[in-house]
């Protein structure tokens, strides 16, 4: 495909319309304005002219036009998901990224779910602890659900009641993932402030992880979201897939967000787009984003990524772009899903940390407490970390030590 002079602009030096700089960044054109200077927002220009288009998008272009056709092919919803698609909220791509960043730490759930030899929950409250005190404003300590499932979170209401003694809960919240009715009242008795829901856009998915259809986990999520709203409990949402299935492939995105706005709608105040088998790539994600934003704030839009194929942290940073500030991630790249074969842990916080502050951009959390955390619940499953930065930094600090000594 022929690139056009606004695809080169991620490496031309452009003017800025309002102060005349010269400035490099992505996605912008000559006239518009850049993030920095601008006094309001811009106008949103065309569709065509949010797209970015690299020269390796070039050649996969084949593969996006056929994940493109597949969006077109499959908006057809349940009746639970609203077809109504008004374009609520304006997409700009281009927007200054977020100043601050909220990271949810997912790591003592979706992080240890998957793990084959069971976690003792004395270890479990210490590592919750530990990420208590690296600066984390968001650590989900474990998920209500039936042990026949997922035998890792049998102890769910022992972990709990001990999180909830900790000395600083009232800085750190601990929200809990919960499935169903039963799973909300067995939360609600040891004080949970906060829990998380979940569905998927995928039928098969569905099917196979809660035994149910789309329809049905709406139904009960419906149904948990009002009575923990009656308890003053806030609710998150997830939607699992949104990149890619590992049953029935690439999602339609416009699908997606009708069922992220069904689940805003009902009550939930966060959505957590997951990329549950690390499919994706920018240029989904970007297609993604766009159909999202147009129904849902973005302040209320996180994205959860796995990095099954290296592209966690480009995905996150094309996020960034759409002004997405809320980041889940697992220290140590921990996690799994235990009804998605082959999908690998989730994004590494320190990796997310360590991006994100040689960006400029604030999350609160001190990078080596993080790290001590992570080799705190390594070396309990005896298994090395999977965050480069950690692994980077220890290799630096033996280096180091082995000169001294020398």
């Amino acid at each position: 495909m022929r690139l056009l002079f606004r695809d080169l602009s991620v490496i031309s030096r452009i003017l800025c319309a309002n102060c005349s700089a010269k400035y490099m960044t992505v996605g912008h054109q000559i006239g518009k304005y850049h993030g920095v200077c601008r006094p309001q927002q811009p106008p949103v220009p065309q569709q065509s002219q949010h797209r970015l288009m690299s020269a390796a998008q070039a050649v996969n272009d084949t593969n996006n036009t056929a994940a493109n056709n597949n969006n077109n092919n499959n908006t057809n919803t349940s009746s639970v998901v609203s077809n109504n698609n008004t374009n609520k909220f304006n997409v700009t791509p281009s927007k200054r990224v977020p100043s601050f960043v909220k990271i949810v730490e997912v790591g003592p759930r979706d992080g240890l779910q998957n793990e084959k030899e069971y976690v003792p929950s004395a270890t479990k409250v210490e590592f919750i602890s530990k990420l208590s005190q690296t600066g984390l404003s968001v650590v989900e300590a474990t998920a209500f659900v039936s042990p026949k499932w997922v035998p890792q979170m049998a102890d769910h209401s022992q972990v709990m009641s001990s999180v909830n003694k900790f000395t600083n809960n009232l800085v750190v919240n601990y929200p809990v993932l919960v499935p169903n009715i039963k799973g909300l009242e067995d939360a609600i008795r040891t004080g949970v402030k906060e829990i998380a829901v979940f569905t998927t856009v995928s039928e098969t998915f569905c099917k196979t992880n809660v035994n149910c259809s789309i329809n049905e986990s709406l139904q009960r999520i419906d149904e948990v979201i009002k009575k923990a709203l009656k308890n003053e409990i806030r609710v998150r949402g997830y939607i699992s897939c949104c990149l890619g299935c590992p049953y029935e492939g690439p999602q339609s995105s416009v699908k997606v967000a009708q069922l992220a706005h069904k689940l805003y709608q009902m009550g939930c105040y966060e959505i957590s787009l997951g990329d549950t088998i690390g499919i994706g790539t920018p240029a989904t994600m970007r297609s993604l984003l766009e159909e999202v934003l147009k129904l849902i704030p973005v302040d209320s839009v996180a994205v959860h990524c796995h990095d099954t194929y290296g592209q966690a942290l480009a995905n996150i940073l094309t996020a960034l772009d759409y002004g997405i500030n809320i980041v889940d991630s697992s220290v140590a790249g921990l996690g799994g899903c235990p009804f998605a074969k082959g999908a690998t842990g989730n994004v590494a916080t320190e990796d997310v940390v360590y991006m994100l502050h040689g960006m400029g951009i604030k999350t609160g959390v001190d990078l080596t407490k993080l790290m001590d955390a992570g080799n705190f619940i390594c070396s309990a499953l005896k298994k090395q970390t999977n965050s480069k930065v950690s692994h980077a930094m220890q290799t630096k600090m033996d280096c180091n030590h082995i000169q001294k000594s020398s």
